[in-house]
């Protein structure tokens, strides 16, 4: 068979290869878990961490344009693909000495003050030292100038996954014509429904009230094609992602979602990990087993682990280790220990890895439902919000509807029953019961696991925010210091301001803040969720409100 051919780029000045269909990232992966990225604040070295386009891990430079996230480009045959910090490179950075000089964190509020005629010259340095890329070079910003997109639909499904496009087909089937927005890279078809792929929804404002199109979101087709949709009805079916964890060294190169683990190909010869730690006893410890069974060193769950994952370790010779304490992972430029300590006083021990991949638990996507001001609930058991739904998926927005992950554990999971949600979207069939559905009341897990984990000594820094620096200690400090609350701590630490958006830091935060302030997460509050969810060229944004203005109209 004849190899398809592939796409040839440079990175720091030798010639890679990208296969077919191939992300940038996935044709680095090839030789073995890459680095970077240093990070922001302490210029510690940073590997892709998500592998689906929502953390920090895989920035690069892309023919003169920074911040191109590398799992969601697909090279172009000749682009240039540079580093974006790290001096003479992201392995080797002189200014990582700032990690070492600084074990208990930078005071960034009150440091660098005094003497007063000298703070200028602080914020040069501070300038400099800050890991985040250059200014794009004059070809670069014109690469992402783009004509925008105005679109208008009966109902916009936001999510082309598995509830996205069953519920587009339900809306097909009733003749309906609906519009998928899907940030997916792989094109797909779905009869009867318009379909864009590589398309972010960045802002779903409240609808206005009056017309036949109340909804006007803003998007971008990417690199950076502005969007502007009007619609009657938005359906969120966002989905969801696996979290982080905190823990003592918990941003070192080889911490992983499963999410990355299971995107990112590596090769039989360099693959990502060969002794791998899974975090979590559930559905997606099973999927990580069946996936690399003996490349599995260990499975570690905070709580209980599954039948059907026990099952499949014992199978395979994979030592279980339930209701486990991660105290940290050892090892600088990349993880080669986990070190643990079983709950409930239980002795510590340690593991020898060379990844920690975070199984433990899925959280919602959930952002746009904020900003479009659905009323949300705290579900303790999930460790996270969702919003308040009706028996056919209704928020209390008018018109705004959420099914599949998204929608939370009230959802129907099974995807078989999105036949109500379809009928009221359309207005067939009998009017849905307008009661909120019943929510799970259980204690959630991750409280407990915390406020055990806050007793035991720390080695290494704790990143709270990993798209920040900002560590737990910082969080502790600002709680001392009379702050309270998750939108004051995000201003005081700039924890959630990142270009994740806080997907990664905010979950945990919440319970952290939750057990330091003495009170319940809801009182701890949320942040406000800005526009926009994901990284947008301004040109974009800008191009669509200087062609069709704020209405809307050319």
């Amino acid at each position: 068979m004849v190899r398809a051919p592939g796409r040839r780029f440079s990175y720091r000045g030798r010639t890679e290869e990208a296969g077919p269909g191939e992300t940038l990232l996935a044709a680095l992966s090839r030789e073995g878990l890459p680095t970077l990225v240093r990070s922001n604040r302490y210029h510690r070295p940073r590997a892709p961490f998500c592998g689906v386009g929502q953390c920090t891990g895989c920035l690069v430079r892309v023919n003169g344009r920074p911040g191109v996230r590398a799992c969601r480009h697909l090279p172009s045959e000749g682009d240039k693909v540079e580093s974006e910090g790290g001096w003479p490179s992201p392995r080797l950075d002189v200014l990582g000495a700032i990690d070492l000089l600084f074990p208990h964190g930078i005071d960034t509020v009150h440091g660098l003050r005094r003497p007063a005629f000298l703070t200028p010259l602080y914020q040069r340095v501070v300038r400099r030292l800050w890991g985040t890329g250059r200014p794009p070079t004059e070809a670069g910003a014109l690469a992402l100038r783009a004509s925008p997109t105005r679109r208008t639909a009966p109902v916009v499904v936001v999510g082309g996954g598995k509830s996205g496009r069953t519920i587009a087909t339900e809306l097909v089937r009733l003749g309906e014509r609906p519009l998928v927005i899907d940030r997916g890279l792989a094109s797909f078809d779905l009869p009867g429904a318009d379909v864009l792929s590589v398309t972010s929804v960045t802002y779903v404002p409240p609808p206005q009230s009056g017309g036949p199109l109340p909804f006007s979101l803003l998007g971008f087709s990417e690199p950076g094609r502005g969007l502007f949709v009007q619609a009657r009805s938005v359906v969120v079916a966002t989905g969801g992602y696996d979290a982080s964890l905190l823990f003592g060294g918990n941003d070192r190169p080889g911490v992983m979602t499963a999410e990355a683990a299971l995107e990112l190909p590596g090769s039989d010869r360099n693959p990502l990990f060969q002794r791998a730690v899974v975090v979590g006893g559930g559905a997606r410890a099973a999927d990580l087993l069946g996936r690399f069974g003996s490349r599995i060193a260990a499975v570690v769950a905070p709580s209980e682990i599954r039948p059907d994952v026990v099952r499949s370790a014992s199978e395979l010779e994979i030592p279980l280790y339930p209701r486990s304490l991660l105290l940290h992972a050892s090892g600088r430029s990349r993880v080669r220990r986990l070190h643990l300590k079983a709950r409930g006083g239980g002795p510590r021990f340690s593991l020898a890895c060379d990844a920690v991949v975070l199984a433990h638990r899925r959280l919602p996507n959930t952002q746009v439902l904020f900003q479009a001001g659905a009323a949300m609930l705290w579900v303790d058991v999930r460790g996270a919000y969702y919003p308040v739904l009706d028996a056919a998926g209704t928020t209390s927005v008018p018109g705004l509807y959420a099914v599949g992950s998204a929608a939370g554990p009230t959802s129907m999971v099974d995807h078989s029953d999105f036949g109500q949600t379809a009928n009221a979207l359309v207005g067939h069939g009998p009017t849905p019961d307008p009661s909120p559905r019943p929510v799970p009341t259980a204690r959630g897990e991750m409280v407990g696991y915390y406020r055990e984990l806050l007793n035991e000594p720390r080695r290494g820094k704790w990143m709270a925010c990993l798209c920040e620096d900002v560590l737990v200690e910082e969080l502790e400090r600002t709680m001392r210091s009379g702050y309270r609350g998750i939108e004051v701590t995000k201003r005081y630490t700039g924890l959630g301001t990142g270009l994740c958006q806080g997907r990664y830091c905010l979950a945990d935060a919440l319970v952290l803040l939750s057990i330091l302030e003495g009170r319940p997460p809801p009182e701890v509050g949320y942040i406000t969720q800005r526009p926009p969810v994901f990284p947008t060229p301004l040109a974009a944004l800008a191009d669509v409100i200087g062609k069709f203005g704020p209405e809307g109209k050319a």
